[in-house]
Parts: C-alpha cells; structure tokens; sequence
C-alpha cells in the first residue's frame, strides 16, 4: 500500500494523517482548536534520506541563511542535481577536506558530513531497512553517525519517515507549547513531559506538529 498518496494539489500526504487528526480533535479539546486553526495543512516528505540528513548537519547552530549558502557551494563543489537538488553519499566521501571547508564547513561539520558518507555508502544507513525497524531501532542507528543527535533522529523520523508516533521531549517548541495550552505557562521536565504525551498516542508526531503550529504557523522544511 502507499504510505503517502497524493492528494489534489499533488502534495503528498501521511495515509495515517486524517485519521489521526480526528482522534485527537475528539480526544482533546485544545488539539481540536488547534487542528481547526489550520486547516488544510500537513507534514510533507521532502528530499531523499542522505540529502535531508546531511542538510541538518550543515545547518546546526547557523542561521537558516548562513546555512543556505554553505549548502548551495557545497551542492556545486560534489557535482549534485536534480530538484529539490539532492547531494550523492559516494561524492560526498570523495572529495576532499579540504573542499569541504572551502565551502564554509567548519572542519568537525565537515568530518560529520563524511561519516555520514560513510555509513551510507557502507550500507550501515540503508532506507530499504527502515521500514522493518521500530523507531527506537532507526533512531539507535541514525545516533551512530557523528553529528546526529537524538533530537536530529528525531526530527528526521517526523519530517522525513513521516513516522506517526514521535514524541520529541527535548525540542524547546514543543516544551513551549505544552506549557502555554496545558501547563499555565510552566514547562515540564522532560520525563513528566513524556508522561503527559501518552495521552496523544499513537499519534504524537501529528500532535507535536499542530502544537508547533500554535507557535508558528508556517510548517518548517527539513
């Protein structure tokens, strides 16, 4: 079956994601409103699996404008193609350091980009498996390459996996959004946070995703 079938504007949408956002309205007065709020607007899959991760690295603790541009250099310097353009792993673990920090790379960017390479071209990171794979299971794998935390898991598993069910407690947006809806402006601690999201399973990527929309309207790109 396909996990994504496109609607009538061609945009691709999580099958799951309908369902879930009637689940939760029904469940949950203030996610009601918030789904309400924004209609007509869902997590769209963007980009192949090296390319999405090998962007989060690029744009850590760097505005998004800084990261654009380090991108667009590093796009030319491995030869990548297509739209969205996409960088190859084989390339990228070819070409030198010493490129790689003429395009903007700090040199430890630069070494995570080419672990992440690595494990790519290594069939360590290999997308035919991840479908077999329980979240837990792909986020102990994606944590492996250097410069991917958990929250970068996270966020690929969301954005990317369109996986239904993440609840990432350490992202300051949702720990945000939670203290202002449910908690009168105090934030939890994460294990108390992790407690509370149990309430919004086994859809807590789709909840995560509309308390983010109470915060910013404008759905993030990854």
């Amino acid at each position: 079956m396909d996990e994504c079938p496109r609607d009538c504007e061609g945009i691709v949408k999580p099958l799951y994601w309908d369902v879930a956002a009637r689940a939760l309205a029904d469940g949950d007065r203030v996610l009601g409103r918030l789904i309400d709020a924004h209609p007509g607007i869902h997590l769209v899959r963007r980009g192949d699996p090296f390319t999405t991760l090998a962007r989060a690295i690029v744009g850590q603790q760097i505005s998004v404008k800084a990261a654009q541009s380090i991108w667009d250099r590093l796009v030319v310097a491995t030869g990548g193609a297509g739209v969205p353009v996409a960088i190859d792993p084989v390339r990228v673990g070819r070409v030198r350091m010493s490129t790689l920090r003429r395009v903007g790379l700090s040199e430890r960017k630069a070494s995570y980009l080419r672990d992440l390479a690595r494990h790519f071209r290594s069939g360590t990171l290999d997308s035919r498996d991840w479908p077999a794979l329980a979240d837990e299971a792909l986020i102990e794998r994606l944590v492996d390459v250097k410069g991917i935390g958990r929250w970068t898991a996270e966020m690929f598993l969301i954005f990317h996996e369109l996986r239904p069910d993440i609840f990432p407690v350490g992202d300051i947006g949702l720990q945000k959004a939670v203290a202002l809806h449910y908690h009168a402006g105090n934030r939890m601690p994460p294990a108390e946070l992790r407690a509370f999201g149990e309430r919004w399973a086994p859809y807590r990527s789709v909840a995560t995703w509309y308390l983010w929309r109470s915060l910013d309207p404008i759905p993030v790109e990854y």
